[in-house]
């Protein structure tokens, strides 16, 4: 059963990875306007009572923001990850293990993931440690 659902997660994240290459690509924005301007200038769209019409006008709207909110997400996705990636190399202590996080697999985030939360952990132990370890301070009056 597991070997199924990791074949099924590889699979949905490959699809969801062209899926998001192809929405977020200019050439399928002009195809998804040229798809609403046809119907826009469609005889059935001006048969329609007003309601219907506005209905139209706004899911034909509604639908080209998804290719643009997607294209501007890629963006900063693509900006994101090269800054992080400029601050993890020219750090030397730190791992290289997240490095191009963006092409892992959910799995391999997941775990990143895990160690990191448990590194936290630690670390906040040791600074709670420090803090009961400090002498209180006393005023001079």
């Amino acid at each position: 059963m597991t070997k199924l659902y990791r074949h099924t997660e590889r699979g949905f994240e490959k699809f969801t990875t062209i899926a998001t290459a192809i929405l977020g690509n200019s050439i399928t924005f002009i195809i998804a306007l040229a798809m609403v301007i046809f119907w826009l200038s469609n005889k059935r769209f001006y048969t329609q009572d007003i309601h219907a019409c506005i209905g139209d006008v706004i899911l034909g709207v509604t639908f080209l923001y998804l290719f643009i909110i997607q294209k501007s997400f890629i963006h900063f996705s693509a900006s994101l990850h090269l800054k992080v990636n400029e601050l993890i190399a020219s750090n030397e202590s730190a791992r290289n293990a997240v490095m191009n996080a963006e092409v892992k697999t959910e799995d391999e985030i997941t775990e990143l993931s895990k160690e990191y939360a448990e590194l936290a952990e630690k670390i906040k132990e040791v600074e709670e440690e420090e803090k009961k370890a400090e002498p209180i301070p006393r005023n001079k009056s």
